[in-house]
């Protein structure tokens, strides 16, 4: 394979076979680290000739939506074990995608500091200004920030910006989506973005996972929680906090808070820094009568953000945001 690599001035080779049986097939996949010779992914996928139309769509979508998040987590590891006297604008890029997804402080300010630089090399690199404008929901969210207008300002401007020079990547435009629907602007615009963003990629795990997240801010539930099972399905192997948070949030404003409060649990322990889940688990527990619970969440969401309910709300149906703030505010013991 190595040499494989070296012949077709490739890093990476996604390699397959078939075997028959009968009426049977299975197909088998990898995707393989031509430098190094390890196995990134495998995977195997078995069918009916009489489906064959079928079992190919299936391995075609399957295999485009994993390739994507598990070549970026190689192409991460290589960036992160370079010089660091020799850095490109995507070098920059993907050293600071790990630091905005981590949901801590300290990191996120750090993703967006590499994210400035990748931007000063390559002013029309757009992935860079569509993680920054990411970044920045992330500072809101935390309470991170001493001027949340400015940085709301900075962050839609970091997303418009992004579209003009990069309007035809998903990434971009689901990221440009997320900052729109997120911040307060128009939730129809934000939506047709999205939806542009997976008719260019139709197999992009991260868009239908932030897709799920702007249904959420639409009110549009059940949807949200169809986006988010497809990008579990697209991605298994990616981190599921994110989205598990999600249809936690989906079965809260349901009102199926036993279910919600198993889900929002799960995706604090992988990631317990991350103030949405501990919000929406607090009034969760409060709206079930467990106030002793709520507030050792409460708690626990003092150590992460000085924000315990928060003044922005992206979520547009008054009943849900309502059922939300009620219970978060009585977990906090606040007024209502």
């Amino acid at each position: 394979m190595k040499q494989v690599g070296r012949e077709l001035g490739v890093r990476y080779v996604l390699e397959g076979s078939v075997r028959r049986a009968g009426h049977r097939v299975r197909i088998t996949t990898q995707l393989i680290d031509a430098q190094s010779g390890a196995h990134l992914w495998a995977d195997r996928f078995d069918g009916s000739l009489d489906d064959i139309f079928e079992l190919q769509d299936e391995v075609a979508i399957s295999v485009a939506g994993v390739i994507e998040p598990t070549l970026q987590a190689a192409e991460i590891l290589h960036s992160a074990e370079q010089p660091t006297t020799d850095f490109t604008a995507y070098d920059l890029y993907l050293r600071a995608l790990p630091h905005g997804l981590s949901y801590e402080k300290d990191r996120v300010v750090q993703a967006l500091s590499l994210l400035d630089g990748a931007i000063e090399r390559a002013p029309r690199y757009g992935p860079a200004f569509g993680l920054a404008a990411w970044c920045r929901i992330q500072l809101d969210v935390g309470g991170w920030t001493n001027d949340r207008e400015t940085n709301r300002r900075h962050a839609i401007d970091l997303a418009r910006r992004g579209l003009r020079v990069a309007g035809d990547d998903p990434g971009v435009l689901t990221h440009a989506a997320h900052v729109f629907a997120y911040f307060g602007e128009d939730i129809k615009g934000a939506i047709a973005l999205v939806d542009r963003s997976l008719e260019l990629n139709p197999s992009f795990a991260h868009g239908w996972r932030w897709s799920g997240w702007i249904r959420l801010y639409a009110g549009q539930t059940d949807l949200a929680v169809e986006h988010f099972e497809t990008s579990v399905r697209l991605s298994p192997r990616d981190r599921t906090a994110g989205r598990l948070t999600g249809i936690g949030i989906a079965q809260f404003f349901s009102r199926r808070f036993n279910d919600a409060a198993a889900t929002l649990l799960l995706s604090l322990e992988e990631l317990p820094t991350h103030a949405t889940p501990h919000r929406f688990l607090a009034s969760c527990y409060a709206h079930m009568g467990r106030l002793d619970e709520a507030r050792e969440i409460v708690k626990r969401l003092r150590t992460i953000t000085p924000v315990v309910v928060p003044s922005l709300i992206p979520y547009r149906n008054p009943e849900q945001r309502e059922l939300f703030l009620t219970g978060l505010r009585l977990a906090a013991g606040e007024a209502a």
